[in-house]
């Protein structure tokens, strides 16, 4: 699976964690064969947004290290020191062909912290990263304003949020310029942390459903900023804002249950009315909230209401990593990429029956069927 190119029958030469060929017919006498005839071979899977390592629900009383919930401004804090990358997670990731984990910190707060893009395979999280901070975590609606709706502070309602947002983005701008003009100026950890997001080095990546997706659209647009939607239930009511905004969509998960509140109107031929619109769509699971095994599951729903298995397929490789932007690395197959590729039996989000045999990361097999 090239990007942009169709499928074709042919060789991938792996070597030193890269692939350094690719074509018909290819002879390299030393090289280990593996036969995939019939099979599909496809990059490694990504996963644009997951919590892995920060919840832990393996535990009998639960872990969550992924809400710094002390204030509703907590850009500062990395996800990376809050990740046990020995979470079972991990494993059931690249068991089930997925190499690429966006992980970041939760929805608690309205600015959560510094997400990061990882390999799923490893023991060291820092050794796994691939790019930190590669998003900036913003969170609207009811976790942040049920959190300090609870301790009777803003945010307790959404329009708190909303000036919580206007706020900190106003003072960031102000301590960006002062920064940069050689104004002296006391150090603001959270501020600093925002400074890139404004300056366009890294997207936010914003927690929104519903109409709160105008409110992140208007409050981004305004500061210039790159940004996806996360989960974006109801985006069939805003299709046009959406599309005119240039955002990216990480929708899901799909399989969430219906319930009142920000689960109200989980549409899923969003995904495909988006994807024929022209906006980047990504497919994410929200793990561990929903198990990583799920995102087949999930490609199927889309599929279901329409999508084409291919352009399944890329909403779950190159086009989140185009907006992790890790797509010089992995997402497709392509020489000189790293060599993240998997082996699969039937057709992903088609084949009921579809499974992975063979894990391949950084050009090491870490899981054989």
């Amino acid at each position: 699976m090239v990007e942009d190119s169709p499928s074709f029958e042919g060789d991938i030469l792996l070597r030193d964690g890269k692939i350094v060929d690719i074509g018909k017919s290819l002879i390299y006498e030393e090289a280990e064969v593996i036969n995939a005839k019939g099979l599909y071979v496809m990059p490694g899977l990504i996963d644009a947004h997951t919590h892995i390592g920060l919840f832990d629900f393996n535990e009998s009383m639960g872990v969550d290290d992924a809400n710094e919930m002390t204030d509703p401004n907590t850009a500062f804090v990395d996800a990376r020191y809050g990740v046990n990358p020995l979470a079972r997670e991990f494993k059931v990731s690249y068991e089930h062909g997925i190499t690429t984990l966006l992980i970041t910190p939760g929805s608690g707060n309205v600015f959560c912290g510094q997400a990061i893009a990882a390999k799923s395979y490893g023991t060291n999280i820092f050794d796994m990263t691939i790019k930190a901070p590669c998003a900036l975590k913003i969170a609207l609606g009811g976790n942040p304003k049920n959190r300090y709706g609870s301790m009777s502070r803003l945010p307790m309602t959404r329009m708190g949020i909303a000036h919580v947002l206007w706020d900190t983005f106003a003072k960031a701008k102000t301590y960006m310029e002062n920064k940069e003009g050689g104004v002296k100026q006391e150090y603001d950890a959270n501020l600093e942390a925002i400074v890139p997001a404004l300056k366009g080095d890294i997207p936010c990546k914003i927690h929104c459903t519903q109409y709160d997706m105008l409110t992140a659209i208007e409050v981004a647009t305004a500061y210039g900023l790159r940004f996806s939607l996360e989960h974006a239930w109801g985006a069939t009511d805003y299709l046009d804002e959406i599309v005119e905004s240039g955002c990216d969509i990480c929708y899901g998960p799909i399989a969430t249950y219906r319930s009142p509140g920000e689960r109200r109107k989980v549409d899923i031929e969003a995904v495909k009315l988006l994807d024929d619109k022209g906006v980047n769509v990504a497919i994410i699971t929200d793990s561990p909230i929903l198990s990583e095994e799920s995102l087949y599951h999930h490609m199927g729903e889309a599929v279901r209401e329409g999508l084409d298995c291919e352009r399944a397929w890329k909403m779950v490789t190159i086009n989140p990593a185009k907006m992790m932007e890790v797509d010089d690395r992995v997402g497709s197959l392509e020489i000189g990429k790293d060599a993240d590729v998997i082996v699969v039996k039937g057709r992903l989000g088609l084949d009921t029956d579809a499974k992975v045999l063979y894990t391949f990361i950084d050009g090491n097999l870490v899981y054989k069927a």
